[in-house]
């Protein structure tokens, strides 16, 4: 049998929010359907958020700079793959912009092409195009930029599968 949904407070929903918020960045979709899940009448939501985005346990420009540096460093996304998950969050194109503009050129493609490298040692003796062909679906599906990635792949291809 379906017991009927219990409803939370306001305030309990915000008390709980914002020890999640205190803990880890969130973005304010998430806590929304937090909320909602919690039993919080859909009405009341948006005064919870704004709650606690005056309190400061809600920043979309923290939660995107936070976002940014965990999936470049240790996903080893792409700006790309960054910005589709950032606006798939609601996040606005400025923050998006702003925490990307964060990451180090000279790490990006330094990234991109340790990537390349660890990739291309799975290639074995697949002719040069089909080995470049590979690397860009791969660095594509990681989120780099094509015309990037077509430098970096064309630099390893004709270097003999090594950047060193």
């Amino acid at each position: 049998m379906n017991s009927p949904k219990r409803h939370i407070a306001p305030d309990v929903a915000f008390n709980k929010a914002a020890a999640l918020c205190s803990r880890c960045e969130y973005a304010a979709a998430d806590i929304r359907t937090r909320l909602l899940k919690w039993g919080l009448e859909p009405q009341q939501a948006p005064a919870v958020l704004q709650r606690l985005t005056d309190e400061g346990f809600l920043n979309e420009q923290r939660f995107a700079r936070a976002f940014v540096n965990d999936k470049f460093r240790f996903n080893g996304w792409g700006r790309v793959k960054i910005a589709y998950q950032l606006r798939a969050k609601g996040i606005g194109q400025d923050c998006i912009d702003e925490a990307l503009a964060q990451i180090d050129e000279a790490q990006y493609e330094q990234a991109l092409k340790q990537l390349l490298t660890t990739k291309a040692r799975t290639l074995g003796g697949k002719e040069p195009q089909q080995a470049q062909a590979a690397l860009l679906r791969f660095a594509a599906a990681r989120g780099f930029e094509p015309a990037l990635c077509y430098r970096m792949t064309a630099t390893l291809i004709n270097a003999g599968n090594d950047f060193d």
